[in-house]
């Protein structure tokens, strides 16, 4: 796929509620509620990803049709999490995915973390009134970028670069609002839970992309490799994680977002069904803004991996100068 072709593809969310049903019409995709009514329609030749919340009837004509137009689908939870995804993927890259098995050293890892942090001290320094411990947080995060080229071949220690400089950011990122730290996917308040939401949406873009090249999602080079978790994709998209940390930051200084959009469920906030739409919509806008960039890094780090560049030549993804 080339950077024109992406540019004209969509991301397609579809919130299906009782009785309603996802038809096609001439290779468009249709959805109609239960009175019948069209509710949505779009040609499947713009579909990038078909995203499916709620429950459905999975029939061959979409399995079909995401095998013609080459889109992967991905089923969600009416709680927005994944629980399959199928399709589109190019595995026959046997060179590509040699080179994946055969890469131990730190370097690129220390790259992507690198990269995430450079883009964390980016956030904060987008702050118009600096407070002391907003300068503070900027200056620890600029010493931990330091750190990591001081980091040999243990792992550990440049992980712990990394969380150290998630604590530091995350308290100064969301200092007017009551944040107790950042507990993934356990959502133990509105505010993770939004941004496990944000970060679901990333990693999905991240996953379809890295498997148009081929790429084996499973071997990372910074996350450890776990039995069905996708490491590579993992490592890739923590440099678009502060897209998110600052839309989240932005939708609730607006009131856009509210701990009154959820229910909570033993200590587990969850996104009332009629928000998902809402929410769903303003993350994915905000990870779009930044659609061609998005490609052109996953593209050039397939380009960097298959010519054994070095690291320091291998892209960054950087938020600076979107703003």
């Amino acid at each position: 796929m080339t950077l024109p072709d992406f540019e004209k593809k969509q991301i397609v969310f579809i919130f299906l509620s009782l009785g309603e049903k996802i038809s096609f019409a001439n290779d468009n995709l249709v959805v109609k509620t239960k009175d019948d009514k069209i509710k949505l329609q779009t040609t499947c030749y713009r579909i990038f990803m078909l995203c499916i919340v709620g429950s459905f009837t999975l029939t061959t004509g979409i399995i079909q049709r995401s095998h013609k137009f080459d889109f992967p689908i991905v089923l969600m939870t009416s709680a927005l999490k994944v629980y399959d995804k199928f399709g589109s993927k190019m595995e026959g890259n046997v060179v590509l995915r040699r080179k994946q098995y055969c890469y131990t050293k730190l370097d690129l890892a220390k790259h992507i973390v690198r990269n995430k942090i450079e883009n964390q001290k980016y956030v904060l320094e987008l702050r118009r009134k600096k407070t002391q411990e907003i300068s503070d947080a900027i200056a620890k995060l600029k010493a931990l970028i330091t750190d990591i080229d001081r980091v040999s071949d243990n792992i550990h220690d440049l992980l712990g670069i990394e969380g150290n400089a998630a604590k530091i950011y995350f308290k100064a990122h969301f200092d007017t609002i009551d944040w107790r730290g950042r507990k993934p996917r356990i959502k133990c308040d509105y505010v993770n839970s939004i941004l496990d939401i944000g970060y679901t949406i990333a990693f999905n873009l991240i996953d379809s992309l890295l498997s148009l090249y081929g790429f084996d999602v499973y071997c990372g080079v910074l996350h450890k490799e776990f039995y069905m978790r996708k490491s590579l994709v993992c490592d890739l998209v923590e440099p678009l994680r502060p897209i998110i940390d600052q839309q989240v930051k932005k939708s609730i200084n607006l009131k856009q977002f509210q701990e009154s959009d959820f229910l909570e469920d033993n200590h587990c906030f969850k996104l009332k069904w009629d928000c998902n739409k809402k929410y769903v919509s303003i993350l994915l806008q905000a990870l779009l803004e930044y659609k061609l960039e998005i490609f052109k890094y996953i593209q050039a780090y397939y380009r960097a991996f298959m010519k054994d560049k070095n690291a320091n030549e291998f892209p960054c993804f950087l938020i600076e100068g979107k703003q």
